[in-house]
Parts: C-alpha cells; sequence; structure tokens
C-alpha cells in the first residue's frame, strides 16, 4: 500500500447533495462499507456517483477480526463485490469482534491481548485479505473494559498483528485519547509505540464525558488535547490519508471542512518523512 498524502471526511447523509452537485475541498471521501455493500438501489447509485468526482475509502464495522468463530466468507464476498467496484483507497475495519452464533451486535467489543487473542485475529485478517485480493488497514478500537489476562499492551499487539499479516494501520487519534484517559495509560507511549511505518490513514473525531468514561461518539468537534496527539505523531509518519469523522450532531459542511483545514495547517507545519 502506497502512503496517500490527503485530506478527507466522511461522507454521510446530509451532506450527500453538495459532495453530487459541486467540487467540495477534499482529496478523498470515507464511507461506511455495510451502507453500501447490498448492490442495486439508491445508495449503490450515490456511491457510484461519489465515486466518478472523488476517490473512496471503504470503512468497515461488522467484519469482526477478533471472532474466534472465524470471519464470515458470505460478508468478504459481498465487500469483495463492492471493492472490485470502487476500486477504493483503502479498506479498513476495526480490532474488535461483533458477531457470535449469527447473532451481530452492532457493537465494537474489545478483545484480550493475548498470544492466543493474536492468533485468531491474524488468521481472520489473513483470511479477508486474501477474500479482498489486497491488504487491509485496521483501526485501534476505543475501549472501556480491559482484561486482567492481557500479556501485552494494544500497541505492541497491533505491531505484532502488522507483523504477521502485513496489513496497515488505520490509526484514530481520539481513540487513543479515549482508551487512555478511561485506563489511565499515556497516549504519548500509545503514539510512540505503534509501528509507525504502518500508518496509512489518521482519522480525527470527537467524543463525550460519560457517567465515569469518555465515550467515542463522533458527535463534537475534535479537542485541543486529539489536535496535539495529531501534531505529535505527524513527524513519525510519511505522507498519510487523514479525515474528519463526524457520524451523530451533524454540522454544516462548512464546519467539517473548517476542522479538516485545522489538519491541513498542522500537516503543513509538521517535519514529515519520505514517502
Amino acid at each position: 500500500m502506497t502512503p496517500v498524502p490527503a485530506f478527507g471526511l466522511g461522507l454521510r447523509k446530509p451532506h450527500y447533495a453538495p459532495f453530487l452537485e459541486h467540487r467540495v475541498a477534499v482529496d478523498f471521501v470515507e464511507v461506511i462499507s455495510e451502507n453500501f455493500m447490498i448492490d442495486g438501489g439508491r445508495p449503490r447509485h450515490i456511491l457510484r456517483a461519489v465515486r466518478e468526482r472523488y476517490p473512496v475509502a471503504l470503512h468497515g464495522v461488522s467484519m469482526s477480526v477478533g471472532s474466534a468463530e472465524g470471519v464470515d466468507r458470505a460478508y468478504l464476498a459481498r465487500l469483495r463485490a463492492l471493492v472490485d467496484e470502487i476500486a477504493p483507497l483503502f479498506v479498513s475495519d476495526h480490532l474488535c469482534w461483533t458477531r457470535t452464533g449469527g447473532f451481530n451486535s452492532h457493537d465494537l467489543l474489545p478483545l484480550p491481548y493475548t498470544d492466543e487473542a493474536l492468533d485468531v485475529v491474524s488468521a481472520n485478517v489473513s483470511i479477508a485479505q486474501d477474500a479482498l485480493g489486497r491488504a487491509m488497514l485496521v483501526e485501534n478500537p476505543s475501549s472501556y473494559v480491559a482484561f486482567d489476562g492481557s500479556t501485552m499492551t494494544e500497541w505492541e499487539f497491533l505491531d505484532a498483528l502488522c507483523a504477521r499479516t502485513g496489513c496497515g494501520l488505520l490509526l484514530d487519534v481520539n481513540n487513543v485519547f479515549v482508551s487512555a484517559a478511561n485506563h489511565g495509560f499515556d497516549a504519548r507511549d500509545y503514539l510512540d509505540g505503534i509501528p509507525a511505518e504502518r500508518v496509512r490513514q489518521i482519522h480525527l473525531a470527537g467524543h463525550s464525558q460519560g457517567e465515569a468514561l469518555l465515550i467515542d461518539t463522533h458527535d463534537s468537534p475534535v479537542c485541543a488535547s486529539v489536535w496535539d496527539l495529531y501534531a505529535h505523531i505527524l513527524p513519525s509518519l510519511g505522507p498519510v490519508a487523514t479525515m474528519i469523522e463526524r457520524d451523530d450532531d451533524i454540522p454544516p459542511l462548512h464546519e467539517l471542512l473548517a476542522e479538516l483545514d485545522r489538519a491541513r495547517a498542522i500537516g503543513a507545519a509538521t517535519p514529515r518523512l519520505a514517502a
């Protein structure tokens, strides 16, 4: 996977019209894969039209690479058909599990970071990559519980996963901040510990304060601390693709573009590694 120096937005329904009717100042858009995996109908038609104007990244929420039951081959076949049609910049999903016994929780559930779990996730990611005919990106999750039996940190787990499978990383900086606050580790230790050469894409988003924990809600602007972490990690990276995620309380498009301009400004002011 060749690094792509780009800045984009998550494409959501309130903003379909401007992306189809005008030229929006983005280098790419990202869509939720599952929303477009059924061929035919208006969603797929809209994605085809958007793809004629902008490169597209596919971001999944249901691959369940942490499932002990393995990945769903029918799901992978539908995703492969979408990949073949759209020719996306990236195909990504989360380091989590969502499915058991045919039931999909629609939650990104956490894993213990153990050798046994690493074997499971590595096998599932390898199967998925073979089915898709390309390397995928795995995103670090936000988490609210931790397992006493874990024998490695999340960043050590991701490093080992990349080494075993050749996958890349989708680094969600907000998720690092949320998990660090919830579990009491230093977010900069996490960023300094990941295999930076594997990062191909970055997510920036907002979160909310729950009763006792931070919650990754994607319903507010990127906070100052997450911007600081973004600036911290950039010098370690090549020309990655950065995007703003917003999934709830979606503001007017110009507000998201202003956030994206801030990411561009930080990127322009930060010395970077060569591609």
